[in-house]
């Protein structure tokens, strides 16, 4: 009898074990706080799917993660109190369910979204501003961003990729990590030296950076521009040329695989994140980011075009363009992210790998950002004179 009722237990046992092995670890909680959000982010040890919502009495946000434990000495209740949120607490919901509640003090809105390698669930939780339901009389002045345009103190350049992630490899075994990092430190010596700016760089070497880690550099900085270097790639061997992005919805196909291949997701699941993006732009319109990181791209669009094909032929201008770059989410500042070249094209990858081309284009982008600071300074006069009624 012994021996035929312990061999159930051991069964269940081993189950329970192996079920508990399948299930996705919630790690850690950890925030950083800013002038224009609140951003959580949630380590976990694999893929989640989760639900979402929001009640009230008291006001608080909770995510359910499904298939999900909490991991051994995780800190399950972290305060916040910066005006927006009071605190983030975790629980174990039931055995497959890990329960996440944001405390609300003021919020207006928020978007959550998934990192993947190392995997994280970020909430970016927005405050409330005073007097946002009111609607603008047509006749009112359009506010200044927050910064004085003409006072660009700090630049961060943001090599993209890095470490254990190489980005896109051309057909001869060139790294966009390589090329990336090699043009963003040459960028950052040219505008010390003709812009006298602090340049602050995510990385200087040869390491990987978390994709919402970059933005959160810039934030933590009070930086005043981000600009993200890349190189692109396509299966079409003979696509080539420039184009320079910045932060908005789109249901542009190609400029959606570019942002799907640089978050590293597959596009299906692209075309689904990015309908959350609507959250993201009602922050970006109130404080005039969207406006200035259009204004910055174009900029350093057609400087690189203009530039590069003084010294070489066949390069095309594919334009400014928008999409959901995770790299550019949260930015404070007006942010870009530039395409320089197609490394996936044979012409392009040899021109990646020479260092005359790479300080060319550090030189373009330079210049670019060089015109949109002088065009920003007139801006900022011209509205002062016009207040000023002169």
């Amino acid at each position: 009898m012994k021996k035929a009722f312990i061999l159930p237990l051991l069964c269940m046992l081993f189950l329970s074990v192996s079920e508990a092995s399948r299930q996705t670890a919630v790690q850690k909680i950890r925030f950083s706080s800013y002038k224009s959000q609140t951003r959580v982010v949630i380590d976990l040890s694999g893929p989640i799917v989760f639900t979402q919502n929001r009640i009230a009495d008291p006001d608080r946000i909770f995510f359910d993660i499904e298939n999900s434990s909490l991991s051994d000495n995780v800190n399950s209740s972290v305060p916040i109190m910066d005006g927006v949120l009071k605190k983030v607490r975790m629980s174990q919901f039931n055995e497959k369910t890990v329960r996440v509640v944001l405390d609300i003090d003021k919020m207006s809105t928020y978007s959550v979204f998934i990192l993947e390698d190392p995997q994280r669930l970020v909430i970016d939780v927005y405050p409330e501003i005073a007097g946002e339901s009111r609607k603008e009389n047509r006749g009112s002045p359009k506010t200044l961003p927050d910064k004085d345009l003409n006072k660009i103190e700090t630049i961060v350049i943001d090599a993209g990729h890095g470490g254990k992630d190489p980005g896109a490899i051309g057909p001869g075994g060139l790294q966009e990590k390589d090329i990336t990092l090699n043009v963003g430190k040459k960028l950052g010596e040219i505008l010390e030296q003709k812009q006298g700016v602090k340049i602050i760089y995510t990385r200087d070497k040869d390491i990987f950076v978390p994709l919402n880690e970059r933005t959160e550099i810039a934030n933590s900085h009070k930086a005043d521009l981000f600009v993200s270097i890349h190189v692109n790639a396509s299966e079409r061997r003979n696509a080539r040329g420039i184009e320079t992005y910045f932060l908005n919805w789109t249901n542009d196909k190609e400029a959606l695989k570019v942002a799907a291949r640089e978050n590293k997701i597959p596009i299906s699941k692209m075309e689904k994140i990015q309908d959350g993006l609507q959250m993201i732009l009602q922050d970006l319109a109130r404080n005039n980011k969207r406006e200035e990181s259009m204004r910055l791209a174009h900029s350093v669009q057609s400087s690189l075009v203009n530039s590069l094909r003084s010294d070489y032929s066949k390069i095309e201008d594919l334009g400014v363009k928008y999409a959901l770059f995770y790299v550019l989410v949260g930015a404070e500042m007006p942010s870009i992210l530039v395409e320089i070249s197609f490394i996936s094209n044979h012409e392009e990858e040899k021109r990646l790998a020479a260092s005359s081309y790479r300080n060319k284009v550090a030189e373009a982008i330079a210049k670019g950002i060089d015109t949109y600071i002088s065009q920003s300074t007139l801006v900022v006069e011209t509205f002062q004179k016009r207040a000023s009624g002169g």
